[in-house]
């Protein structure tokens, strides 16, 4: 960890707007997946997020936020990229093995990935995840919400609160995957499943959260988020296609 992100705060006294817009952030953010972006039509995926992620940025610039708080300075890339890296070099090699030993490719199964031809995955893998999904959620997460939770709270509470707003963050995508997978027949059952996932993407968002403290830079959480969202999309393909 930075000596930066070990002491966040030392020198700031947090004003009320501080700890505001820290709640609101906290309020807001699933409300806008969880409500908001199923009604966006899936054409406008992008350019919303994109649109999103500047009006967050500004706003969090307006409040007193710097670059570096938000993991955007670019002393800190080179470091980014070294963590960032490694980690998406682990994804790689973690997700290959699952796809080439039998027993491990159930584990891969998303009927979302059946049928898929190359354009729609092209697009899937250049432009809506890396732009409209990763890029909107490490600004609003291991950027702007981060940076305004370390700035009232201390660093560990304030990685375990920006953990939980990602798990919660998660409950409309993973009833839509559910759906889509024909699981969770009963309602109880459902409720068990989206509870699991959320928390295991608490947990993912904790270790993004982790690196980007680690790194001082918002490139590492991303390259480790891109990596199971890309990599993961290319490996559920290719084990649906290996049968």
């Amino acid at each position: 960890m930075t000596r930066a992100a070990r002491r966040p705060s030392a020198a700031h006294v947090p004003s009320t707007t501080d700890r505001a817009f820290a709640a609101a952030l906290v309020v807001l953010l699933p409300v806008w997946n969880g409500v908001l972006v199923g009604r966006v039509p899936s054409a406008a995926y992008v350019p919303v997020n994109l649109a999103a992620s500047a009006v967050l940025l500004a706003v969090a610039r307006w409040s007193g936020l710097s670059w570096a708080a938000l993991g955007l300075s670019r002393h800190r890339v080179a470091a980014g990229l070294r963590w960032g890296g490694a980690a998406f070099g682990l994804v790689a090699v973690g997700l290959a093995v699952a796809v080439v030993v039998p027993v491990l490719r159930p584990l891969l199964a998303d009927a979302r990935a059946a049928g898929r031809d190359g354009a729609d995955l092209a697009g899937e893998l250049l432009v809506r995840i890396p732009l409209g999904t990763v890029l909107w959620e490490e600004v609003a997460f291991r950027g702007v919400l981060l940076a305004a939770l370390v700035r009232v709270l201390p660093v560990g509470r304030a990685v375990a609160v920006a953990a939980v707003v990602f798990g919660a963050w998660h409950v409309r995508p993973t009833l839509s995957g559910l759906a889509a997978n024909d699981l969770g027949d009963s309602a109880w059952l459902r409720a068990l499943l989206v509870v699991g996932v959320c928390a295991f993407t608490a947990c993912a968002g904790a270790l993004f959260s982790w690196l980007r403290l680690r790194s001082g830079s918002l490139v590492a959480p991303a390259l480790l988020h891109l990596a199971t969202n890309t990599l993961g999309t290319v490996a559920a393909v290719a084990a649906h296609r290996l049968g």
